[in-house]
């Protein structure tokens, strides 16, 4: 019986590297499946978030500073993933709208209007969000700002 450890050694030899060269395109499936799986998560919950991400926004408004009067979200979607935790999160453009702490409108209608993007995290099989909006950025240029953290996976384009 000792005089084939050789066939049984060769045996597991054969079976880790078939389990090595199956383990990516495993992994990359459940990838995929976990994205599609979000992504519909995403537009069924979009609503809530969005009332969710305009209530925190506004609670965390440091005095003094200008409030939010208003916020539109735009139809595109940026999936991203951070590169370092595997992280899921969706970016959205936004057009926020200013007054300042007295309520009243900021002078221009040009200068009271900010664009950014709403950030949105995937959290197991539901979306959060903590009312972060990366102010001045567009989607596709905050993913180019953090591009060493993040890596760009899906991307919706609205009608």
């Amino acid at each position: 019986m000792s005089e084939y450890w050789w066939v049984v050694g060769s045996l597991g030899a054969v079976a880790a590297a078939v389990g090595l060269s199956l383990w990516w395109p495993m992994r990359a499936a459940m990838r995929r499946s976990r994205l599609a799986g979000a992504r519909r998560n995403f537009h069924l919950q979009r609503e809530r978030l969005e009332m969710k991400f305009i209530q925190l926004a506004q609670a965390a408004a440091k005095p003094g500073a200008p409030r939010w009067s208003d916020c539109e979200f735009e139809n595109d979607v940026a999936y991203v993933r951070n590169r370092s935790t595997g992280e899921l999160a969706a970016f959205v453009p936004v057009t926020i709208a200013l007054e300042d702490p007295d309520g009243l409108a900021i002078q221009s209608a040009l200068e009271n209007l900010r664009c950014g993007t709403a950030v949105f995290r995937f959290d197991r099989e539901h979306w959060e969000t903590d009312g972060v909006a990366l102010l001045n950025l567009t989607p596709a240029e905050a993913i180019r700002f953090y591009r060493d953290n993040l890596e760009i996976v899906a991307q919706e384009v609205g009608k």
